[in-house]
Formats: structure tokens, C-alpha cells, sequence
């Protein structure tokens, strides 16, 4: 893989392109990354505790390397 934890990138297609973002996490073995603030969906979240509510949450999901370009 071509980049790292760490590592400044910007994304080459989808949602979020011309953007730029830090690696939050690598998955090798996948080939994928995530990157903080980036691909986000929303998530439901069930309620813990009773009487608590439940709630929408949104996560960065894990993109495919070859959509991002390092910069210097």
C-alpha cells in the first residue's frame, strides 16, 4: 500500500473528492483506509440504559487506497 497512518491525503473520487484529510487507520490486508471527517454515514445507535434515548451517530468508513494521493 502506498500509504500509511498518519499520512495527509487527497481524495481522488467520490463524495469527498479534491478534499483533504489525515489517515485515521490502514487496513493492509484490505487495501482500504479511513480518513477523519471523511466517507461518513450516519448510524443508528440503540438506547443503552433505560430511559435513554437512542441516537444517530456518524462514523467514517473505510475507503479504498487507490482513491487517494498522498501530499507532500
Amino acid at each position: 500500500m502506498h500509504v500509511k497512518k498518519g499520512d495527509t491525503v487527497k481524495i481522488l473520487s467520490g463524495d469527498d473528492k479534491g478534499k483533504t484529510g489525515k489517515i485515521a487507520k490502514a487496513f493492509p490486508a484490505e487495501n482500504k483506509v479511513v480518513i477523519d471527517g471523511m466517507n461518513m454515514i450516519k448510524k443508528h445507535q440503540r438506547a443503552r440504559r433505560e430511559g435513554e434515548k437512542g441516537q444517530m451517530v456518524n462514523v467514517a468508513m473505510p475507503m479504498h487506497a487507490s482513491k487517494v494521493a498522498k501530499v507532500e
